[in-house]
C-alpha cells in the first residue's frame, strides 16, 4: 500500500513541475519577443556573382552574427574573375538608393523579372533589405510579389533553395504517405505477429 502512495506522490510532484514550467514559460515569452524580431532582420553574409549578361545572382547566402557583408565576384573583359568585399555601410547605401528608386517606381524590382539576375543594388536590396534597412522595409519587400519573383530568379544559393524547398518536400512526403498507406499501421500489425 505504501508503494502506491509514494507513486501517487511522485505523479503529483511531476504534474506540479510540469504546470510550473508551463507557467514560467508563459511569463518569459514576452521577454523573448525582441529576439524574434532580430531574427527576421538578421545580418547576412552574401556571395554575389556577376553573370555574362552583366546581371548579378546570389550564389551563397548565410545568416551571420557579425555585420552584414558581401563578396562580389565580377569578371572583366579578359575573363579574369575579381573578388571584392563590400562592407555593411556600402551595402546599406546601395540598398537605400534602390529602395528610393523602388518607391518612385523606377527600380527593376517594380516590374516582372526579365531573365535571370538583376542589377547589383536590386540584388542586395532583395536579399538583405530587412537586415540593412530595418524590419519595416523588409516586411514591405516580402509582401511585394515582384520582389519575391526577383529573389527567386537571382538567388542560386543552397540556403535559399533549402528554405524554399522545404514546402515542396513536405508536399511530396504527404503524397508518398497517402500513396503507400499509413506506415504506422503496418508496424503495429508486424509487431503483433510476433506475439508476446
Amino acid at each position: 500500500m505504501k508503494h502506491f502512495t509514494s507513486a501517487k506522490h511522485i505523479m503529483m510532484g511531476t504534474m506540479g513541475l510540469v504546470v510550473l514550467s508551463a507557467l514560467s514559460g508563459c511569463q518569459s515569452a514576452p521577454e523573448e519577443q525582441p529576439s524574434t524580431v532580430q531574427a527576421e532582420g538578421q545580418n547576412k553574409f552574401l556571395v554575389v556573382e556577376q553573370l555574362s549578361s552583366g546581371k548579378y545572382v546570389i550564389v551563397e547566402e548565410m545568416p551571420t552574427t557579425g555585420p552584414s557583408r558581401a563578396i562580389i565576384k565580377e569578371t572583366d573583359e579578359n575573363g579574369t574573375v575579381h573578388e571584392r568585399v563590400m562592407s555593411e555601410t556600402e551595402m546599406k547605401e546601395l540598398a537605400d538608393q534602390e529602395y528610393k528608386k523602388m518607391e518612385e517606381g523606377k527600380s527593376e524590382l517594380n516590374a516582372e523579372p526579365q531573365g535571370e539576375g538583376m542589377g547589383l543594388a536590386g540584388t542586395i536590396l532583395a536579399a538583405a533589405g530587412g537586415a540593412l534597412l530595418g524590419n519595416m522595409i523588409g516586411n514591405a519587400l516580402m509582401n511585394n510579389k515582384n520582389v519575391q519573383r526577383h529573389q527567386e530568379t537571382s538567388n542560386r544559393s543552397a540556403y535559399h533553395r533549402s528554405a524554399s524547398g522545404m514546402n515542396n518536400n513536405a508536399a511530396s512526403n504527404t503524397q508518398k504517405k497517402s500513396y503507400f498507406g499509413n506506415s504506422a499501421s503496418r508496424s503495429t500489425s508486424s509487431s503483433s505477429s510476433f506475439g508476446g
